[in-house]
């Protein structure tokens, strides 16, 4: 039955993301970069300085809402999971190094979608009578389309997001936990299980408060932890590091010399895959960590986009690069497992990593294996990735409850709780794929009406930009015209 229903997905998927998230995610990108005027590059520097400028791992409780930092880390939390780990090695088992690369440019154009993102979640939240905040994309959503059209469209949105992330997408986080503890530890998925779904479920009692408070600990914590020990692999393997790079830019444009087929269908192999797992990893315009952004306590709408940007840089060009220069350094290169040059005649990178028995579940327990040896690789990468997936869990149950109480009110947000526990406990036991691929087609669902409303607003986010960008004090010193 399983694989009946993962036939079905996949063919699913392949139609959703092969016409519609490559186009969709680099056309929204683009039309932010030009729209801002590379407000990623004009307001990087800004953007460091908000974010480690005043650095805390205790931010306070807030009288309402999260502070910039805490909504920041609620986002990290959610954009740095498996897909910094799990999915980047199945970006490059299936695209080649060379899907790296497009990870990258989708990355780069995604930090202005993100920005927009944020700016709107700020601009179009509410604050409750009790004082306490929502927003998101169901918000801006329905702020530019009036009526019956804009009730739907964020209807869709919010219907996709309870299901891609307060269920189907915290599977696939207990699901990597429950494999990555088996494979480390031998403990049975079942009970890596039950632990996760009680551990989260403490922590969603507390609500947003707690939510903010956990997460503004954990993500420094664990990018820290997952550096330093990539930075260990990386200094033993540092005769490797330049042929690394090499490799992901080579491929990039070269893909069918590793993955076989013609030239077209092995750069487009290359490019989807970068597009499919970039969105997985860094989330920009998927919707979701617009959630946590409205939540945060600032003056202006441009200063949490800003902060926002970084996330995405963060996920992609420093968490997600590091599994990549780690696996590619260490098992591509100087004869090891998948290093092209040991193939023999008519073997390409499929066949390969199956002879050698590599998935994107071991690639990097494998690969850190090499330098700390098999039984504390496979551990270091199993308590990475708890803390990656955890913290993911966390989040997206709070973007999905958010989505599901505007859906069916306060009152019905306990029954959200107790089915997303269940869902958490059940990922842990189910097949690998089959949650991939139920997580994938949401995610591609959920972009749908958020990039309809992205750009039909890009008016409101280029005035945002432009007061700020060349620093117009005559503009910021006028009130806005909505």
């Amino acid at each position: 039955m399983q694989q009946v229903l993962l036939d079905i997905v996949s063919t699913i998927n392949s139609y959703l993301s092969n016409y519609m998230l490559i186009i969709l995610l680099v056309a929204v990108g683009l039309y932010y970069t030009i729209r801002t005027r590379f407000v990623q590059v004009r307001c990087f520097g800004e953007g460091m300085k908000k974010v480690f400028g005043n650095f805390s791992l205790k931010g306070g409780k807030q009288k309402s809402g999260l502070s910039s930092f805490q909504a920041l880390a609620t986002a990290i939390a959610a954009q740095v999971g498996t897909g910094n780990i799990v999915g980047a090695c199945g970006a490059i088992l299936i695209g080649g190094p060379g899907a790296i690369f497009w990870m990258w440019i989708i990355a780069f154009f995604g930090m202005a979608t993100i920005y927009s993102e944020a700016v709107l979640a700020q601009k179009t939240k509410v604050v409750h009578e009790d004082g306490s905040v929502s927003g998101g994309p169901v918000y801006y959503i329905k702020s530019v389309f009036k009526g019956g059209f804009g009730k739907f469209l964020a209807g869709f949105f919010a219907v996709a997001a309870v299901l891609a992330l307060g269920f189907m997408g915290s599977m696939v986080q207990s699901n990597s936990i429950g494999e990555s503890m088996n494979t480390a530890f031998g403990i049975p998925t079942w009970v890596v299980g039950i632990a996760v779904a009680l551990i989260s479920g403490l922590i969603f009692v507390g609500g947003i408060q707690r939510i903010g408070a956990v997460t503004e600990k954990i993500v420094p914590v664990m990018a820290i932890l997952y550096i330093v020990g990539g930075l260990v692999i990386l200094g033993v393997n540092y005769d490797h590091i330049l042929e690394t790079f090499g490799m992901i830019f080579k491929y990039a444009f070269n893909a069918n010399a590793i993955i076989g087929g013609g030239i077209g269908a092995a750069i487009y192999a290359a490019i989807s895959q970068g597009a499919k797992r970039g969105l997985f990893s860094n989330e920009a315009g998927m919707g979701s960590t617009p959630h946590a952004h409205a939540l945060a306590n600032v003056k202006d709408p441009h200063d949490q986009g800003v902060v926002a940007m970084i996330g995405v840089f963060i996920d992609t060009f420093v968490v997600l690069t590091f599994t990549a220069l780690i696996v590619i350094s260490t098992l591509f290169t100087g004869g090891g497992p998948l290093d092209p040059a040991t193939f023999a005649e008519g073997t390409f990178l499929e066949g390969a990593a199956e002879l050698a028995g590599l998935g994107k579940t071991n690639l990097a327990q494998v690969a850190f294996g090499t330098v700390f040896g098999e039984q504390l690789g496979n551990i270091f990468v199993a308590i990475c990735l708890f803390f990656f997936a955890f913290s993911t869990i966390i989040s997206w149950n709070l973007f999905g409850k958010i989505n599901f109480e505007h859906l069916f009110g306060k009152k019905a947000v306990i029954i959200y709780s107790i089915v997303s526990i269940a869902f958490i406990f059940t990922g842990a036991i189910l097949k690998n794929d089959l949650v991939w691929e139920l997580t994938d087609m949401f995610n591609y669902l959920m972009v749908l009406p958020n990039v309809i409303a992205l750009f039909a607003l890009g008016g409101v986010v280029s005035k945002v930009a432009k007061k700020h960008i060349g620093k117009n004090k005559k503009a910021l010193a006028e009130p806005e015209k909505e």
